[in-house]
């Protein structure tokens, strides 16, 4: 089985390769060398890694901007509910001095009532922090990059 060259060092178009090609990849494949082929589709991987990285910085920031506002508003509604407990806590504090003769012990007894509320959320979100585990599953895989990047005897 011989092949024609052209100067070029591609396939001459009276080549049997060529000529029995049915799809306009064959006739591609069998017209230009290796070199070409492997250099296209160098290009066109680089091609394809700049629109995939383009389009990753377009979602990313599509995203970002949709959670900074959703963060806004949340951040709104948590700023509200301090508000909101706040003025609820002087409430109770008025009544409390109200009913006890003396404002001072209304206000001892709500600041006492944040104290014990305090004390619980520290030591439910100590106990939940302990809980947590730094990425297992990455700090596991990144423990096996130098093994995969040291070169072994038997593999040579």
């Amino acid at each position: 089985m011989s092949s024609e060259f052209n100067a070029t060092g591609r396939h001459s178009p009276e080549d049997p390769a060529v000529i029995a090609a049915d799809t306009p990849a064959e006739t591609r494949a069998a017209s230009q060398s290796v070199g070409d082929i492997v250099g296209d589709l160098m290009r066109d991987m680089s091609q394809l890694m700049r629109d995939e990285i383009a389009l990753a910085k377009a979602e990313g920031t599509q995203q970002a901007k949709r959670f900074g506002k959703g963060a806004g508003m949340l951040g709104g509604a948590g700023y509200a509910g301090h508000l909101l407990v706040l003025f609820l806590s002087l409430a109770l504090m008025f009544v409390l001095g109200d009913l006890l003769d003396h404002l001072g012990w209304g206000a001892l007894i709500v600041g006492v009532l944040w104290a014990i509320v305090a004390a619980i959320l520290y030591s439910m979100g100590r106990k939940a922090l302990k809980e947590v585990e730094p990425m297992p599953e990455t700090v596991d895989s990144v423990k096996h990059i130098p093994d995969a990047l040291h070169t072994k005897e038997e593999n040579r």
